[in-house]
């Protein structure tokens, strides 16, 4: 991994939608032995994630470590699609099974609380949907993130892997901007511009990365959070425990696919484009809520 250091420039091959990296300075190491970002340590430290098991997947380890952690599950995990929660019988119990998942898994991380945006908001946010409720969705953070003394805010990339991902990076960008805070990111997968899927890797260097390579009694408490999310064995088989990688959120342009070709859920063939999930965010910006695709 290559670290470009504060106060350098995105290289020019990087994706259309990343234009300028992140200001700021470089955070020091917290423990000695890795370089953590330690304004994550402070007195309330809200993770804002698309689906349960995206916590465990991306930042487990960083959990364990966190003075007073809160996971916030943007939707309930179950998209609209039958085929997703056939085996389920309904996408109302696939959801549920999700939410029980989520709770085993944050009972293993340890220390941390975690909240259901559909709750706050009092109707579902639908797995692959949220780029279509934004308005709704901010409005339902700011009161968890108010309550919670948040003094920092950890999310997805914005990468084109999964629409629920790059929306939670959309919605982390304009919390932070609301109450002031440092907003940092993880990535979970992508398909680059070559076509090849990445995992764990961010989308284009361009500011400072910081890996966190976790102990072994945080690997083991990882493994058993893996192990909770027993309904998405066959997604999280092919994620490495290990390192996490972290970095401040550069700056985005959110009117943009993250990159020009192909993104991972088009080539998925899920009902939802690029194009049309920054047009969403195009739309939240301009002070309307983006039409239904």
């Amino acid at each position: 991994m290559e670290a470009i250091p504060p106060g350098g420039s995105a290289t020019p091959a990087g994706p259309a939608a990343l234009v300028v990296q992140s200001s700021g300075k470089t955070p020091t190491s917290k423990g000695g032995s890795w370089g953590a970002p330690t304004v994550f340590f402070g007195t309330s430290e809200l993770v804002l994630v698309a689906h349960p098991d995206d916590e465990a997947l991306g930042c487990s380890a960083l959990l364990q470590r966190a003075q007073s952690p809160a996971v916030i599950f943007a939707t309930d995990g179950a998209p609209a699609v039958e085929r997703f929660w056939a085996a389920y019988g309904s996408r109302q119990a696939y959801a549920e099974v999700r939410r029980q998942e989520a709770k085993l898994a944050s009972r293993a991380a340890g220390n941390t609380k975690i909240f259901f945006l559909s709750d706050v908001a009092g109707n579902s946010f639908v797995d692959q949907e949220l780029f279509k409720n934004l308005m709704a969705a901010m409005a339902a953070l700011r009161g968890p993130a108010g309550a919670l003394g948040t003094s920092a805010i950890l999310t997805h990339a914005y990468e084109g892997g999964h629409p629920d991902h790059d929306a939670c990076s959309f919605l982390g960008h304009a919390l932070g901007k609301d109450l002031m805070l440092p907003v940092w990111e993880m990535p979970l997968y992508h398909r680059d511009q070559e076509g090849v899927m990445r995992r764990q890797q961010f989308l284009c260097g361009s500011v400072e990365e910081f890996e966190l390579q976790p102990t072994g009694e945080e690997l083991e408490r990882k493994r058993r959070m893996f192990d909770e999310y027993k309904s998405q064995h066959h997604a999280i088989r092919d994620f490495p425990l290990a390192p996490e990688r972290f970095r401040p959120q550069p700056t985005y342009d959110y009117c943009r696919p993250p990159h020009p070709k192909t993104l991972n859920y088009e080539a998925w063939g899920w009902p939802m484009t690029g194009e049309q999930v920054s047009a969403a965010f195009g739309a939240y910006m301009r002070g309307g809520e983006a039409l239904s695709a």
